[in-house]
């Protein structure tokens, strides 16, 4: 891994007081991407109009990521006022995971609970002699089916109870799972909500089967899980079976059978059975069947969905404009102080009122002008009575360091009620409602603050169940391409939407689309987006799609290091994440070719080794090496990398803020010991000399002249100078 001696910096860098800064360093900027005027070359108006652009572009790049940071920052902070009804919550940033829903191993435990209530349908026994002899099906069915509990069962009757299944990326190639080394043998493997191939019907069918024979050779299956609407997107109509839920009251009996419950009076039974026979989804008949041990009473209580009918009563009383806005104003802006939502709604009824005036819904010319009205309407009243039930305002605690001030919040009764209004607003309304509503959201994705622009995303994301073309088309695209605050909303309703399982494929297919071909600022987007819960759920798939990016131009490729950087800072409380985001950087840093491929490496490994955690400046390594020692063999092999490189001196820098990090701990002695000898293993005599010369120079500076630092460094030293 040595460099040349040539291009090593003076170690007197590493003992600066300021961090390095890689992206702003022109080191490491091509001399093509540099914007600066060349010497020799004339200082034109066009050039320093260019100059003048992209320092603008840099600068929104950097507040966007700011936001970003904050807003990451947040994911699992959760701040309770008053009393707490958690029936509806869903605590952190997105909702559990079921199983299979993350790409990698499926444990037989899970696939267990997935099939505890299963009953095979009639078309079962066809689609598992097509799946025995072809090796790949493509289950297909409407949402709620039961297609995933069908492809896990399919999959263990051909593999045996005890095997586990792997869940493959829902954006996963055919021409990619069929090239050598992707699949194994003996292996069953599940393909959850496919997005489908953009390619020609005859390339498909040539990856069909070329997937096929990899498959056969390997003795392997695969079952794929899609809907009807991608159907048309699937070359797969020799492998495909239509799947459909199983009949209500026969799955009832089944799940009652199962579970072994007295019989019920047949009174509570006759009116269960009549209600149960009316549901279209096999989890809500499973639901109903596990409450039947409590009684009938219980198991009707299940059916009944009083937020549900709240809000349908509210809206089938048709309320007038002047109670309709304020609930779609609260829709994209749930849970704000009440003066800030008083100003949206104000902001949300000015764009109603140039609507009518652009539609010409206005008064004719020859009607007097209106004259100005000296009543003002006592609304904070109006708002307690308006919407019973649905919303209301709370005294809460605001955020601010003085905890004695509390102003009211305006708030729905519960989440599953903001989704509900969401639904209804786009069932029952059109154009003349949403047209001026997508304005207001544009204006406030422009100009609203982090708080105000968290909530559109939440809004926008839970509008996407209902209306996915809309959300991309109207807003998204739209966003994505804007300022650095839209760019920023963008990303954050492509997190939100990972809450929802079937949105989460769309964010990722969404995401990877704006990568190539839409430009700088949507490829920026995406790698804001990969920074959080895309990152979480399709680990593998951002890493790939986050390297890939870093190798693009200056401004995608500082983007990209930025998230990789935040994706590690997101895993603080996720070892085995942050074991693989640094598994990932330390197999890149060895297969990494010479020459700018190389220097692309380094320059993300030092931005990794210098990352701070999230609102926090403590120094991100020296946290995730103190609460797991696993990952001391992946960052003493990173640390290795860069001592021989142009960021030695940064590399060296950024040890030392490590040691003193970790200095007050009681167990630093044994992790920077741990560090010392994970770092010696990487090395070769030549890098262990330069660290024994370099690391004592460094820390001569009066800024590391702390106590026990010597102590820590002779540690770490004296295990990297173990076998010499």
């Amino acid at each position: 891994m040595a460099e040349s001696e040539n291009c090593i910096p003076s170690i007197a860098e590493a003992t600066a007081d300021q961090r390095p800064t890689p992206d702003q360093s022109a080191q490491e900027r091509p001399a093509a991407e540099s914007d600066a005027v060349e010497p020799g070359q004339p200082d034109t108006p066009g050039r320093r109009e260019a100059a003048q652009r992209a320092d603008l572009e840099r600068e929104q790049d950097e507040q966007g990521y700011r936001d970003l940071d904050n807003a990451l920052g947040q994911r699992v902070n959760n701040y309770f006022y008053s009393q707490v009804n958690a029936a509806d919550a869903t605590f952190g940033f997105g909702a559990p995971a079921t199983p299979g829903h993350i790409p990698g191993l499926v444990e037989p435990e899970e696939i267990d609970l997935v099939l505890r209530n299963f009953l095979h349908p009639d078309e079962y026994d066809t689609a598992a002699g097509k799946l025995q002899t072809q090796h790949l099906l493509v289950v297909v069915g409407e949402e709620g089916c039961g297609r995933r509990a069908a492809a896990f069962s399919l999959l263990r009757d051909l593999l045996g109870a005890q095997c586990g299944l792997r869940s493959l990326s829902p954006i996963n190639s055919l021409a990619q799972l069929a090239s050598p080394g992707q699949l194994r043998k003996d292996a069953g493997y599940v393909i959850l909500d496919y997005l489908g191939e953009t390619g020609t019907d005859a390339v498909q069918e040539y990856e069909i089967k070329a997937l096929r024979a990899e498959l056969r050779r390997k003795r392997s299956f695969l079952v794929i899980t899609s809907s009807p609407a991608t159907r048309h997107r699937l070359a797969f109509k020799d492998f495909a079976v239509t799947w459909r839920a199983p009949e209500s009251l026969r799955l009832f009996d089944h799940c009652v059978d199962y579970l072994g419950f007295p019989d019920a009076p047949t009174s509570g039974m006759t009116e269960l059975r009549t209600r149960v026979g009316e549901l279209r989804r096999p989890a809500d008949v499973v639901a109903v069947a596990e409450k039947l041990g409590e009684g009938a009473e219980a198991a009707l209580d299940t059916l009944h969905d009083s937020a549900k009918e709240t809000v349908e009563t509210w809206f089938g009383n048709a309320p007038t404009l002047e109670d309709l806005l304020p609930v779609a104003a609260l829709a994209f802006a749930n849970g704000l102080p009440e003066r800030t939502f008083e100003e949206l709604l104000v902001s949300l009824e000015n764009c109603f009122q140039n609507a009518e005036k652009s539609s010409g819904d206005f008064p004719a010319a020859e009607e007097a002008p209106r004259q100005p009205t000296t009543r003002i309407d006592q609304a904070r009243v109006r708002w307690n009575k308006r919407a019973v039930g649905i919303a209301e305002a709370v005294q809460c605690v605001d955020g601010s360091a003085d905890r004695c001030r509390s102003e009211r919040h305006v708030v729905f009764t519960s989440p599953r009620v903001r989704d509900l209004v969401i639904s209804e607003l786009h069932g029952l309304y059109g154009y003349e409602l949403w047209y001026p509503l997508r304005q207001w959201l544009e204006q406030l994705s422009l100009e609203g603050s982090l708080a105000v622009r968290q909530e559109v995303a939440r809004g926008v994301a839970l509008l996407a169940r209902y209306a996915p073309a809309e959300v991309e088309e109207k807003l998204l695209e739209v966003w994505s391409d804007g300022l650095s605050s839209q760019r920023v909303t963008a990303a954050l309703v492509l997190q939100f939407m990972c809450a929802d399982e079937r949105l989460a494929r769309q964010a990722l297919s969404l995401a990877s689309s704006w990568t190539e071909g839409h430009g700088q600022q949507r490829a920026i987007t995406a790698a804001m987006a990969f920074a959080g819960e895309l990152g979480t759920i399709y680990r593998l798939d951002t890493l790939n799609w986050l390297w890939l990016l870093s190798s693009r131009g200056e401004r995608v490729a500082s983007a990209a290091r930025r998230s990789l950087v935040l994706l590690l800072a997101t895993t603080e409380h996720q070892p085995e994440r942050a074991r693989l985001v640094l598994r990932y950087l330390r197999t890149q840093a060895r297969c990494a070719p010479r020459g700018r491929g190389r220097l692309t490496v380094f320059t993300i490994i030092i931005q990794v080794l210098g990352a701070r955690r999230l609102n926090s400046d403590e120094p991100l390594a020296a946290f995730l090496l103190r609460n797991d020692t696993g990952v001391t063999d992946q960052f003493g092999s990173l640390w290795t990398t860069v001592l021989h490189s142009p960021f030695r001196a940064a590399a060296v820098a950024e040890l030392c803020r490590t040691l003193v990090a970790l200095r007050k701990e009681e167990s630093a002695s044994c992790t920077v010991r741990l560090l010392g000898e994970a770092m010696q293993s990487h090395m070769n005599s030549r890098q262990r000399t330069a660290l024994l010369n370099d690391l004592p120079a460094a820390l001569n500076h009066p800024q590391y002249a702390l106590p026990g630092i010597q102590q820590l460094a002779r540690l770490l030293l004296g295990s990297t100078d173990s076998t010499s």
